[in-house]
């Protein structure tokens, strides 16, 4: 790769701070945004799915609003905490070991994917076990709305610099804090297919 040329091409690493506000001691972080708001569109995008009748022919719905009302909270447990302990169990298992506090010091970040995809599954099985509804029919809904919540997360690890994807030499690599002096591609901002 010839990096002299490649970069006056690079895209510029936009410098957005991760916090949005401060009040007081507490920091109000893009990525806490991102979960908050990822768990309620796709909360709502659910209630839309379980209200349109044409998704369900003569059948009834999976679940009733209600029941997708409770569940949120089952999801948002589910994530939070199964990402945390994904994390803590993958990434930072030694340093928890040594401190155990550290694990609850949420403020020094660590969530993982796997573990929040873990814990909401989890929660979907108790949950429609709990409520004599079809895992499988709750799980319909749930991984229409899982994009919703991938999409804020992904945008949120953009803001905060993290998880970029390999050295490169396309136009489009840009320079990320903390990765090095070489161009990455910024993988959270294109689709997987």
């Amino acid at each position: 790769m010839n990096y002299v040329l490649l970069q006056s091409a690079l895209l510029a690493y936009p410098a957005i701070d991760p916090v949005i506000v401060s009040v007081g001691p507490l920091d109000i972080r893009w990525y806490g945004a991102a979960y908050v708001a990822g768990i309620l569109l796709g909360w709502l995008y659910a209630r839309a799915l379980v209200r349109n009748r044409r998704l369900w022919g003569s059948r009834p719905a999976p679940l009733a609003r209600s029941d997708l009302d409770d569940f949120i909270v089952w999801a948002a447990i589910g994530i939070v905490l199964g990402g945390r302990v994904g994390y803590i169990l993958f990434y930072d298992l030694a340093p928890v070991l040594a401190h155990p506090i550290r694990a609850i010091e949420i403020w020094r970040g660590g969530m993982s994917f796997h573990g929040g995809l873990a814990g909401v599954t989890i929660a979907m099985v108790l949950f429609a076990r709990s409520r004599g509804i079809g895992v499988w029919r709750l799980a319909d809904i749930i991984s229409a709305c899982a994009p919703i919540g991938l999409f804020f997360g992904r945008i949120a690890n953009f803001i905060n610099g993290e998880l970029w994807g390999r050295e490169t030499d396309v136009p489009w690599a840009m320079i990320f804090p903390g990765a090095g002096p070489l161009p990455r591609h910024p993988s959270h901002l294109r689709s997987r297919s």
